[in-house]
């Protein structure tokens, strides 16, 4: 391939792209040799170690501004993006968010962008083999890149799961609930993998909030209330104060128990 069909074809790439494609005569060395040179006219930008930018035609390095999701997915090939990311990528998340969190076999240290930082995380300890590492997860197209991320189903437990990496709880109701559409079943799966009181208890009772949006049964409600914790426990752990939501023994935030655009009447 030749050096321009491979900067449009790749706008953010890591160096072992640049081997894997182009095939240089030395191999790495090569690369690195033809990507210094591009590096000097600014036609490209090195935006991490062994990660590169290419710079759009009519802009300068010290304005642009790529993309953090293909830097991460650069510097992390394997990357499942989570949290308020994914909420990003499924065209959910109701604020802005500067912080892009991701799954990795190979964590590092946050990558700081423009402002930005990208979080490589572990995956869920009950995740980890290979049969369930991508249950719950899906591609979806970004910048022309084929991105892995999670799913509304996942996205919604792992933000129970995490306020912190998705914004808050309000941020998290919110942005749940314009999906156009959650896989109940999926999302029983996927709590039956983390076995944890907590999340059941948080998914059902966003599920009884939303029903009609989502068409839950009752059925299903009480399934998920047999799981609950047998005694009251704080949806933040840290946090005290609240509200206790009886039938899932679940304290949750005051605002999160006042009246709003929920289906319940």
């Amino acid at each position: 391939m030749r050096i321009a069909e491979f900067f449009a074809a790749y706008p953010v790439f890591s160096l072992d792209d640049a081997v894997r494609v182009l095939e240089p005569p030395r191999g790495r060395p090569g690369a690195v040799e033809r990507l210094k040179h591009h590096l000097k006219t600014g036609r490209l930008r090195l935006v991490t170690k062994g990660v590169y930018a290419v710079v759009p035609a009519g802009e300068t390095i010290d304005r642009f501004r790529p993309d953090p999701f293909l830097v991460a997915h650069a510097v992390r090939s394997d990357a499942i993006f989570s949290h308020h990311s994914a909420l990003d990528l499924l065209g959910a998340a109701h604020s802005i968010w500067h912080q892009y969190t991701l799954y990795t076999a190979q964590r590092r240290r946050p990558l700081l962008l423009d402002g930005t930082t990208v979080r490589f995380l572990d995956h869920p300890r009950l995740f980890k083999p290979e049969p369930v590492l991508h249950l719950g997860t899906r591609k979806i197209e970004r910048l022309g890149k084929l991105l892995e991320a999670t799913g509304p189903e996942r996205t919604l437990l792992d933000g129970f799961r995490r306020l912190d990496l998705v914004g808050g709880l309000e941020e998290l109701v919110n942005s749940a609930a314009g999906f156009p559409i959650l896989d109940l079943d999926l999302i029983e799966e996927l709590l039956h993998v983390y076995r944890t009181a907590n999340l059941w208890a948080a998914a059902g009772w966003f599920l009884e909030q939303y029903r009609k949006t989502f068409y839950v049964s009752s059925e299903i409600l009480a399934r998920m209330a047999a799981h609950r914790p047998r005694s009251p426990q704080y949806l933040e752990r840290n946090r005290r104060g609240g509200v206790l939501a009886q039938r899932w023994n679940l304290i949750l935030p005051r605002i999160a128990m006042e009246p709003g655009e929920t289906d319940e009447p």
